[in-house]
C-alpha cells in the first residue's frame, strides 16, 4: 500500500512538473513573439532622434542587447504607464559611472540607480501625502510626521528593493580608456508602495508612533 501510494504521489509531482513546463513553455513563446514583434515595430520620431543623440555622444550597447532606440522606445513606455488610481505603475531610477572595466562600471552604476529609484519613491510617496491631506483623510499633523519619517527612511527603502527590471544599458568610452556605463531601472509600483510601508513603519515605531491605520490610507491598503 506504501508503495502504491508513493507511486501515486510521484506521477502526481512528474504530472505537475509537466504542466509547470508546459506553461513555462508556453510563456516563452509568447515573449518571443512578443519581443520579435516589437523589433520589427516602428520607432517613433522622437525617440529615434534622442537616439541619434546618445549615438552623436558615443554610447553604444552590447553585442546581443536590443539598440538604443529600441530600449528608449521600452523605457518611455513603461514612464508613462499609470494604474487606476492615477499611481505609476513603474517608478523608474537612473545612473552612470566610470570604472576600468565595464563591469566594475555597471555594478557601480547600478547601484547608484537603486538609490537614486529610492529618492523616486520618496517623491511619489510624498505626493500621495499630499493627495490624502488634501482630500482630509489625513490631519496635517499626522501627514507631517509621516512625511518626516518617509525622508528619513531612504537607505532602508533602497535596501528593501527587490528584483528591478533592467530598461536601458548602453555604454560609451571615456579617458584614460575607462569604460562609463548608464542604466535606467523600473521597480513596481505596488512594490515600491510595500517597500515604503515597511521602512516607514519602522521609521514611526522608533519614535513611538501608532500611525499605520493613516499610512495605509497614504499608500492605498
Amino acid at each position: 500500500m506504501m508503495v502504491a501510494m508513493a507511486l501515486i504521489v510521484a506521477c502526481g509531482f512528474a504530472f505537475a512538473d509537466k504542466n509547470e513546463q508546459k506553461e513555462l513553455n508556453k510563456e516563452r513563446q509568447e515573449i518571443r513573439k512578443l519581443a520579435i514583434s516589437e523589433l520589427k515595430a516602428k520607432v517613433d520620431k522622437t525617440t529615434k532622434k534622442a537616439a541619434k543623440k546618445y549615438i552623436k555622444e558615443g554610447w553604444e550597447v552590447k553585442p546581443g542587447a536590443l539598440p538604443i532606440e529600441k530600449q528608449l522606445e521600452k523605457s518611455y513606455l513603461m514612464q508613462y504607464e499609470y494604474d487606476e488610481n492615477n499611481y505609476p505603475k513603474y517608478i523608474m531610477g537612473e545612473a552612470s559611472s566610470i570604472g576600468e572595466n565595464y563591469d566594475a562600471a555597471k555594478t557601480a552604476a547600478m547601484s547608484l540607480a537603486i538609490t537614486n529609484l529610492a529618492g523616486q519613491i520618496q517623491t511619489e510617496v510624498s505626493a500621495l501625502i499630499e493627495n490624502t491631506v488634501g482630500n482630509k483623510q489625513l490631519s496635517p499633523e499626522e501627514a507631517a510626521s509621516i512625511a518626516e519619517s518617509v525622508m528619513a527612511s531612504k537607505n532602508s527603502i533602497a535596501q528593501s528593493i527587490g528584483r528591478v527590471i533592467p530598461v536601458t544599458e548602453m555604454y560609451r568610452r571615456v579617458k584614460n580608456n575607462n569604460y562609463e556605463v548608464q542604466v535606467r531601472i523600473a521597480y513596481s509600483g505596488e512594490m515600491a508602495k510595500q517597500a515604503t510601508k515597511n521602512a516607514v513603519r519602522e521609521e514611526l515605531e522608533k519614535k513611538g508612533m501608532d500611525l499605520h491605520e493613516q499610512l495605509d490610507k497614504v499608500l492605498g491598503f
